[in-house]
């Protein structure tokens, strides 16, 4: 039986011989069902029809991985390498023997983690081919998981991972929206690797927080200043997004700075920009 796939949001569900006929995810209002309906793939008709999957060094101990072309959402995966086992964070919703491979070549996998339930990808099927690796899943949101399995693990507020690597529970974009800290990265500076807890802008300068991207839900201000909160015991110069984002130094000020205008704008602290009169020639 198949391990369906939705082509819209990348989310595996359970093995069964007919696709479901709908998507939570995509049924809530955080995310969207496409105008031409629901789609269904498995990882196996993507490999046919050309998916590959490919990874890249993004700094000491910091390997990107892309699917290309994009499945469902198109979040870029985060290999993290340690002494004591590597983390496999916001996994696609791809898989395939080559990818695997890959993968296992960098030291595998010993711990797979996604942010919140849109990027958890085929997180079960990784986890299968990298022998249980165990599934953290934030407790808030485990009634969004669309696979049930053994190696899913359940946890809250914040979790030591892997020596060096937590994940902390920021929630509000879900209950459990979540961000991965990783102590030595950055050369011993800190990484954050956010998800869509924290959006990082197309400017590489500037973050967001949202309760829906696509459909332009905002948070209130007190959701953003909860955000605020959980991320001030960490320690980070550096932050990754799962788009091919990167604030390469003083993302920590960066965050506060970018949180503290979207708390002014919520509050209508900031005058409308008025632009100079036009000019005759």
């Amino acid at each position: 039986m198949a391990i369906w796939i939705c082509a819209a949001c990348g989310l595996e569900h359970p093995a069964s011989g007919e696709p479901p006929t709908t998507c939570a995810i995509c049924e809530d209002e955080r995310q969207f069902v496409p105008p031409a309906g629901q789609r269904w793939t498995t990882s196996d008709e993507l490999e046919r029809a050309g998916t590959a999957a490919s990874l890249a060094q993004v700094e000491a101990g910091l390997h990107r991985l892309t699917v290309d072309p994009r499945v469902g959402i198109g979040q870029q995966a985060y290999l993290v390498r340690t002494r004591d086992g590597n983390l496999f964070w916001e996994p696609p919703g791809f898989i395939s023997a080559a990818a695997v491979g890959a993968v296992r070549e960098l030291g595998g996998v010993a711990v797979i983690a996604a942010s919140h339930p849109h990027l958890m990808g085929a997180a079960v099927s990784w986890s299968h081919a990298f022998g249980g690796a165990p599934v953290y899943v934030a407790a808030a949101d485990a009634a969004w998981t669309r696979r049930p399995d053994p190696a899913i693990r359940l946890w809250q507020g914040t979790e030591r991972l892997l020596p060096g690597i937590t994940i902390a529970q920021c929630g509000r974009h879900f209950p459990g929206s979540s961000v991965l800290h990783w102590a030595g990265g950055s050369d011993g500076r800190g990484v954050l690797l956010t998800g869509d807890t924290i959006f990082i802008g197309p400017d590489n300068k500037t973050v967001s927080a949202m309760r829906s991207y696509p459909n332009l839900i905002p948070l209130p201000e007190t959701a953003v200043r909860t955000i605020l909160g959980r991320l001030e015991p960490l320690a980070y110069d550096r932050m990754y997004g799962p788009f091919g984002q990167v604030v390469a130094a003083g993302a920590r000020d960066i965050v506060t700075r970018s949180l503290a205008r979207y708390i002014a704008w919520l509050r209508a602290e900031i005058p409308d920009f008025e632009p100079a009169p036009f000019a005759e020639l």
